[in-house]
Formats: structure tokens, C-alpha cells, sequence
């Protein structure tokens, strides 16, 4: 049976009001158009074009795509907080989503108000959640500031207590957004426990991440958005595979993401303009094997004189979480250049010890001594991919492999 039918979806935004969702942003904007002429197609970005599948009840389907591909407004659209442009979705039964921080909580309840508030939101029946509430706040680990505001939790916090009680109140449909990325590791890991239990009891769950390895380890099937469209729809180690070959040959330059802040931030005086990664044979690639030498040639152009310039790049684990900084920042010689020039720097990770495993990269270019932002990229190009070469690496935990003697 199908838990999720979607049949030639779109989504169309017009620029400069992406994201209006109050009734007072679509008053203005329909004041607007009647004392303005315009064409109605000038400005119109399609955030989602023509977007067909279906999920089956059961089943983890996994949504993989570079930032912006539209795989946040997909979400927005299946949980209903979002109207489609064009198309339809028929869903069986109730959905829960956990899209951001605090979706479906009140600020100035407490953790325990909001349990009830938040199931009563899903349909559930207050006996029902009197039944769940003890398993609730043990997963979410929250207990000591159950009586305690929301508001004043931390977004860690947050997301445990909002993942708790979507993924306890049963509802047949689950749809998850990176959030779960605010998380510890240790949370991370129960909570795609309780995702890989979810979808075993007969529910549905539709999870989009950046963490490839999650994607490839807990969904039967995965989807590959690109510029709102489905690109490929299968098994997800070959999804994941042209998802990492498209996104290989995407270059980094002075344009990459401007104007959208979690890929790309700073004060533009200076700007990435190319970053590649190559390995010892000089060959532009993403994957590695362990131990192999990783090199990272970075290309900037000085937009604005600046007295002085550093640079630095860190590795994280899904979205937020660094695991790696080059030691701290790292002064480039500005002698001799002007407003208009570009220069080049390397960085070499000389036989690394990173577990198997996707990792996000992360740039920064500033000011030495202020901290002062000119560019940062977050996770802008293609992530670090170290390969599995045997059965044992796909058992392996953490992020480093650490030489030790056992007697």
C-alpha cells in the first residue's frame, strides 16, 4: 500500500518574497500587484518542477541533493505548511515532521506542556499521549527541565525533546530534515535507531540529510533532487554515487550560493573563486582511500584591499558538528598584490586517519586577528568521501582510527 503518492508537483516562489507564509506577508503581497504592473512571470523562481514518486507504507526513503535543490521545501510541502503551485499529494494517514528547531512548540510552555500541545497538534487523543509520555522524556533525556520554558532550552535540547515526541506519538508518516544534525553523537545515533525501529514496526519515514553514510545505511531507497527536479530514483548506493559524480564536477566560484547563508557567509572583501581537491596523482577526485594523502588547492580574489588575510578549513560530520580544523588561522602574504588579484594556497592532510565515511567540508577566509569573516563555504562543494575497502571498515564507529598496542 502507499503511505505517500506525489504526482507533478511544483512549487513557485517570486523572488524577494520567498518564505511569506504569515497572512500579513500575503496581504501585502496582494496589495502590491494590484497597484503595480508587472509580468507575473518576471522574478519567479520554481523551487520544485514536476516532482514524481511514491513511497510505499514501510518504507525509509532518503532525499539527497546539493543546498538549495529544493529538498526542504519538498518537506514543507508533504507536511502541509506549504501549499504546492501545481500538482498533488495524497497521503494515508497522519504525518509528523520535525523540519527545524522547535517545529510545533511554544516558546513559553514548558517541555511537559508541549508534549501534550504537540500531540494534541498531530491528532493524538490525551490518553493516548498519557500512555507515550514516560517513554518521551527517557528517550529525549530532558528530564530535569521538563517544568522549565522551552525557551530556554538549548537547540540541542530542542531537538531531542521535538524528535522524542515525533517519533512516539506513532503517526504513520515521519518526514525529517537535517535538524537532526543539532544533536550530539551519541542522540544521533538513538535517534536513527528509533528511525530504523519506526520503519520495521510498518510506518514511513521520508528523511533528508547531508550525511551521506546515515542516507545509505538506514533507507531501502533514496531520491536525487537537483534545481527542484527528481535527477534519479533507486537503490541508494547508486543514488548516492551520481549525486557525488554531478556534484564533483560543480566548481566553487565567486557567485557559489551568494545570498543564502548557510552555504555561503562574509563581508565579500575577499572570495573563494576555486577550490578543488586532488590526490597524489594529481587527479581531481572526492574519494579516498585511508591513509592517502589529501590535497586542497584554493583559488581567491581580492575584491577590496584588506590589510590582512588568513585562511583556514575545517571537516564536519552532517551539518554543524567539526570534527577537524587546520591549526589555527593561517596567514597568506598579501605583498606585492592588489584589489583585483587572485592568489593560490594549498592545504595538504599528509596520511590521514579518518574512518570511512562523507564528511562536509567547511572554508573560511578573514582576518587574522579580528576573526573578521570575508568568505566562509559550508559544505558548498562536493564532501570527502574515504572509502570502505573491506568489510571490517563498514563496521567501524567514530571518525579517526587511532594506532594502539593490545596485549
Amino acid at each position: 500500500m502507499k503511505s505517500i503518492i506525489v504526482e507533478n508537483l511544483s512549487k513557485r516562489y517570486q523572488l524577494g518574497v520567498i518564505g511569506s507564509t504569515t497572512l500579513a506577508d500575503s496581504l501585502t503581497l496582494g496589495v502590491r500587484k494590484l497597484f503595480k504592473k508587472t509580468d507575473t512571470t518576471e522574478g519567479e523562481f520554481w523551487a520544485l518542477k514536476n516532482v514524481n514518486f511514491d513511497v510505499e507504507q514501510g518504507e525509509v526513503l532518503g532525499i539527497v541533493g546539493r543546498n538549495g535543490a529544493g529538498k526542504s521545501t519538498l518537506l514543507k510541502v508533504l507536511s502541509k505548511i506549504t501549499e504546492p503551485t501545481e500538482g498533488t499529494i495524497r497521503l494515508q494517514g497522519r504525518i509528523s515532521s520535525l523540519l527545524e528547531v522547535g517545529t510545533g512548540f511554544h516558546p513559553e510552555l514548558t517541555g511537559r506542556e508541549n508534549i501534550f500541545l504537540n500531540g494534541s497538534i498531530l491528532g493524538m487523543q490525551r490518553a493516548e499521549i498519557t500512555r507515550k509520555f514516560d517513554e518521551i522524556v527517557a528517550f529525549s533525556g530532558v528530564e530535569k527541565f521538563l517544568d522549565t520554558p522551552v525557551k530556554r532550552y538549548s537547540s540541542g535540547m530542542y531537538v531531542r525533546l521535538a524528535f522524542a515526541v515525533a517519533a512516539h506519538l506513532e503517526p504513520e508518516v515521519l518526514v525529517i530534515d537535517e535538524v537532526l544534525s543539532v544533536g550530539d553523537a551519541e542522540f544521533q545515533k538513538k535517534c536513527l535507531g528509533k528511525m530504523s525501529e519506526i520503519a520495521t514496526g510498518g510506518r514511513t519515514i521520508v528523511f533528508v540529510s547531508h550525511n551521506l553514510g546515515a542516507v545509505s545505511n538506514l533507507c531501502s531507497r533514496a531520491i536525487y533532487l537537483n534545481h527542484g527536479q527528481v535527477v534519479q530514483t533507486g537503490k541508494p548506493a547508486d543514488v548516492i554515487e551520481q549525486y557525488l559524480s554531478d556534484s564533483l564536477g560543480v566548481g566553487v566560484d565567486e557567485n557559489t550560493a551568494v545570498g543564502d547563508k548557510k552555504v555561503r557567509r562574509g563581508n565579500g572583501k575577499v572570495r573563494f573563486s576555486k577550490v578543488e581537491t586532488f590526490n597524489t596523482r594529481g587527479e581531481l577526485v572526492n574519494e579516498y582511500a585511508q591513509g592517502e594523502d589529501i590535497t586542497v588547492k584554493c583559488t581567491c580574489k581580492l575584491n577590496e584591499p584588506v590589510k590582512e588575510l588568513a585562511a583556514s578549513i575545517a571537516l564536519r560530520s552532517g551539518k554543524n558538528r567539526e570534527i577537524i580544523t587546520t591549526t589555527g588561522k593561517n596567514r597568506i602574504d598579501l605583498n606585492g598584490h592588489r584589489e583585483g588579484d587572485t592568489l593560490e594556497f594549498t592545504f595538504t592532510f599528509k596520511k590521514h586517519a579518518l574512518q570511512p565515511g562523507i564528511y562536509g567540508w567547511y572554508f573560511w577566509l578573514g582576518e587574522q586577528q579580528t576573526d573578521i569573516a570575508f568568505d566562509i563555504l559550508d559544505n558548498a562543494n562536493a564532501p570527502l568521501v574515504i572509502r570502505h575497502d573491506s568489510d571490517a571498515d563498514r563496521r567501524s564507529i567514530g571518525y579517526f582510527n587511532m594506532d594502539y598496542d593490545f596485549s
